[in-house]
């Protein structure tokens, strides 16, 4: 009987019953009947934002409560040499159907920067000029044109937000290799450098957008654009917020040489971002700038 109660003599850590896929669930659920219901009041002329917040709330109480389970899981030793290594590949599955993501925004930038004349369901020469950038224009409102003044010279803003990413990905890696070799200091500041990087990539992409030649609705370039690099500025809000949380805990003493996946897949997390900007950099600012960029 003795034997019976027993703690189990293997390397996965079974779960205890925890109630945040259900209320996770329930969140998501909430929030995206909010944004249905705001975004109707918003056609109707009254719009009402608070309609989103109970939802996100939920969102982000769920967030907050997992995710300290799961550290709590890994201080208390259940998270076996097995167990982190099927969290690499939930992260590695993760990030890979994050790539496909990205290819689904980047398909529809060449696919209609490639055959820019084409008739698809309407004639593309109508939105375009039959040209890839537009042709400049300042209508309104013909067949759906919408204002586009210029493309964004490449070598402004947009590259020196490619160097601050590069140089907060050499951080990043700093910091993983100072944890490695158990330098906490090391740690500590190549996070800190990774983190203040981060908020100004996107201070800097949040001034280019208020200084941008052209809208997002309304126009086949601004849509493609900004989806795009709009995306790629939220998953850099994401892998901002995610470093700052590892910045957090690496000063409470949670990682060790041995023990870090958080930091891990931060880190990956990280490198992906820097990844996709240059795919961005290379084929919307420097290849699609065209004839017409700005400054």
């Amino acid at each position: 009987m003795a034997q019976a109660h027993a703690k189990p003599q293997h390397d996965y850590h079974l779960l205890n019953p925890s109630p945040w896929p259900l209320v996770g669930s329930i969140g998501g659920l909430v929030l995206a009947l909010g944004a249905l219901m705001f975004f109707m009041s918003k056609k109707a002329g009254d719009p009402q934002l608070w309609y989103v917040l109970p939802g996100l709330a939920i969102v982000i109480i769920t967030m907050f409560g997992w995710w300290r389970d799961v550290i709590k899981e890994e201080a208390e030793g259940h998270q076996s040499p097995v167990v982190q290594l099927h969290l690499r590949y939930g992260m590695i599955l993760f990030i890979a159907s994050e790539v496909m993501f990205f290819v689904a925004w980047f398909w529809a930038y060449f696919d209609v920067a490639l055959f820019p004349d084409d008739a698809v369901t309407y004639a593309r020469t109508a939105v375009t000029g039959g040209q890839w950038p537009p042709i400049p224009s300042a209508e309104t409102d013909v067949s759906g044109l919408g204002y586009f003044g210029h493309t964004f010279d490449p070598w402004g803003l947009p590259w020196v937000n490619t160097l601050i990413l590069l140089t907060s990905g050499t951080t990043a890696t700093w910091a993983h290799h100072a944890m490695l070799h158990d330098d906490r200091k090391g740690l500590v500041w190549g996070l800190t450098c990774t983190v203040v990087l981060g908020l100004l990539f996107t201070s800097l992409q949040a001034y280019e957008y208020m200084h941008a030649g052209f809208g997002f609705s309304n126009h086949i370039y601004g849509a493609t654009f900004y989806m795009a690099t709009g995306f790629h500025g939220f998953h850099v809000i994401v892998g901002t917020i995610f470093l700052l949380v590892c910045l957090f805990r690496a000063l409470a003493g949670h990682f060790t040489p041995h023990k870090h996946f958080g930091f891990e897949a931060a880190a990956w997390y990280w490198h992906f971002v820097d990844v996709v900007w240059l795919f961005l950099f290379c084929s919307i600012y420097i290849w699609g700038a065209g004839a017409n960029a700005g400054h």
